[in-house]
């Protein structure tokens, strides 16, 4: 496992549990003595994590997409050998899976990619991998992908070629992007309605049973309206962390109409901006064609 963050570890671990043999490897230490104290074993370079593997050798990327795990898969290639296999477990662009399964395929290693979805509650839940690769790698390797899921045959699949995997859980953050801006509005349109006072949270766990609204999501945001009913002092910035944006492109692209997603979108891009020049400028004309007030910054 090469990068052990908080997901890497976390998924280190269950694999740990699961009766794996697991290396890890991570420029801090911290985080190499991290994978030791719960039982696995660690490496402090790379020429040092494929020394300690056995062929076929699989190595599992957790790092940020981009040009880190360019960086990555250009560093591990020349230290593999023929039938050895990369997976790229991270947010990764789909194109770049692509042109890096390419790559390295000319020294006949093989790339898998499995998007992963299951956050910091993986550990516990277990992880959903939408899996893109050659079919008798990703069965060669099910051992792994049953362990770190829900269940054996739950909440895992290869779903197609190299670069699949990638592509579905683009999609997945997309969906994602929608689902949460539904709620948030809704729960603000609640809070709004003063008259009747409502108790977000209570409302919250009502919907969580029986209602045609309830998800993982609905859960975990009645469990944050419970430890801070008024989401006092946390800011109105929402990030967004690539994947809705490619998304809304591959949207376009194709010509599909994905209203609900890319307006979440540009909701996360409105929450970003803290001299908002669009706003200001519609304050402005509707001063101009309407005499309407302007309120002083």
């Amino acid at each position: 496992m090469i990068g052990l963050g908080r997901m890497g570890a976390n998924m280190a671990q269950r694999l740990l549990r699961g009766g794996h043999r697991v290396i890890g490897f991570d420029p801090a230490e911290a985080a190499r003595t991290g994978i030791e104290e719960k039982g696995g074993q660690s490496a402090a370079t790379l020429v040092a994590l494929v020394a300690k593997l056995k062929a076929p050798r699989t190595v599992w990327l957790m790092v940020p997409s981009g040009a880190v795990t360019d960086g990555t898969v250009t560093a591990l290639a020349p230290l593999l050998a023929p039938g050895d296999t990369i997976i790229d477990g991270g947010n990764s662009n789909y194109r770049d899976t692509q042109r890096r399964a390419k790559a390295v395929a000319q020294r006949q290693i093989h790339y898998v990619d499995s998007g992963t979805s299951g956050g910091v509650w993986g550990l516990k839940e277990g992880y959903s991998l939408m899996i893109g690769g050659d079919e008798a790698v990703v069965e060669r390797l099910r051992p792994i992908f049953e362990t770190l899921a829900p269940a054996p045959d739950q909440g895992w699949g290869r779903v197609g070629a190299v670069g699949s995997g990638h592509y579905a859980k683009m999609v997945h953050n997309g969906i994602e992007y929608g689902l949460m801006q539904a709620y948030a509005e809704g729960f603000s349109i609640l809070k709004r309605k003063s008259e009747f006072e409502l108790d977000l949270h209570q409302v919250a766990q009502i919907w969580r049973f029986g209602s045609v609204v309830r998800s993982w999501l609905l859960d975990l945001t009645a469990d944050a309206l419970g430890k801070n009913p008024t989401l006092k002092g946390i800011a109105p910035f929402v990030a967004d962390s690539g994947e809705g944006r490619w998304t809304a492109a591959e949207a376009i692209e194709l010509g599909v109409p994905a209203y609900v997603i890319t307006s979440s979108l540009f909701a996360r891009f409105g929450s970003q901006d803290d001299d908002s020049f669009t706003d200001k400028l519609l304050a402005a004309m509707r001063n101009e064609f309407g005499g309407h007030a302007i309120k002083s910054e």
